[in-house]
């Protein structure tokens, strides 16, 4: 609607912008997914393999991912979580149905927003049966767990951290780095993927050569380690791998 001025105009002034109140906080990692949203997600299928007190036993599981938003340092980010885990039925017998169970429940983890700790509890759960092997660790060797549910956790985290969610021990990746392996997910239309034991050994070995550059000549390498092959060097008077997998030839 247009308006006549009849007066004299004296002065005026420019109306300023209304600034928008900077965006709260939420981290993408803890927001609450209230149920599995609708439609299609993307899954992964993974057969588990385990040797225990009662042989060896094969199992799938189907994990589901998807895309979360959240704000970071006042701007909309987006990671992804896990949200589901599945396991088909008619595996295993009766007996095995708390493996049902334990997924319904961390599926629920998931969608709270606390799946690596339930996770972790859970690879801490032993039984009075004996020690079960099921995989096998970065050098190469097998791994025993104390349960098999405590087996099954670990599968559950390696298939987390070779989808990026966790590191290689099934410690939460910070949400930040999140951030950046979902980017690159769009922008190169894969998965973030974990390094190649060839780049791991490559990175160790740079770190190494950095450590020695800042202290000087480092401690004097006496041979190498019969289980992992990284060096031994002396330490308390005994051979011990400097490479960190605990080996000792003291014990």
């Amino acid at each position: 609607m247009a308006v006549e001025i009849k007066s004299k105009i004296v002065s005026y002034s420019v109306k300023k912008a209304v600034q928008e109140a900077p965006l709260a906080d939420e981290n993408p990692l803890t927001v609450r997914i209230p149920s599995r949203p609708e439609g299609t997600l993307e899954a992964v299928s993974e057969k588990i393999s385990y040797v225990g007190a009662e042989g060896r036993k094969k199992v799938y599981l189907l994990v589901s991912f998807m895309p979360v938003e959240g704000v970071l340092d006042g701007k909309r980010v987006v990671i992804e979580r896990p949200v589901e885990f599945f396991f088909p039925s008619g595996q295993l017998s009766s007996e095995h149905q708390w493996i049902t169970a334990t997924m319904r429940s961390l599926s629920l983890a998931a969608r709270g927003g606390y799946v690596t700790q339930a996770v972790a509890d859970l690879r801490k759960v032993a039984w009075d049966k004996g020690l079960v092997r099921c995989g096998m660790n970065r050098w190469g060797k097998p791994m025993f767990h104390d349960s098999e549910v405590a087996a099954i956790a670990w599968s559950i985290q390696q298939i987390l951290y070779r989808r990026g969610f966790l590191d290689q021990d099934g410690n939460q990746v910070p949400v930040e780095e999140l951030v950046r392996r979902y980017a690159h997910r769009l922008t190169h239309g894969h998965p973030w993927q974990p390094p190649t034991p060839e780049e791991e050994a490559q990175a160790e070995k740079q770190a190494k050569a950095a450590v020695a550059d800042e202290k000087g000549d480092g401690p004097t390498v006496v041979g190498h380690c019969p289980e992992c092959r990284g060096e031994l060097i002396m330490m308390d008077g005994c051979p011990t791998c400097y490479a960190g997998c605990g080996w000792s030839k003291c014990g």
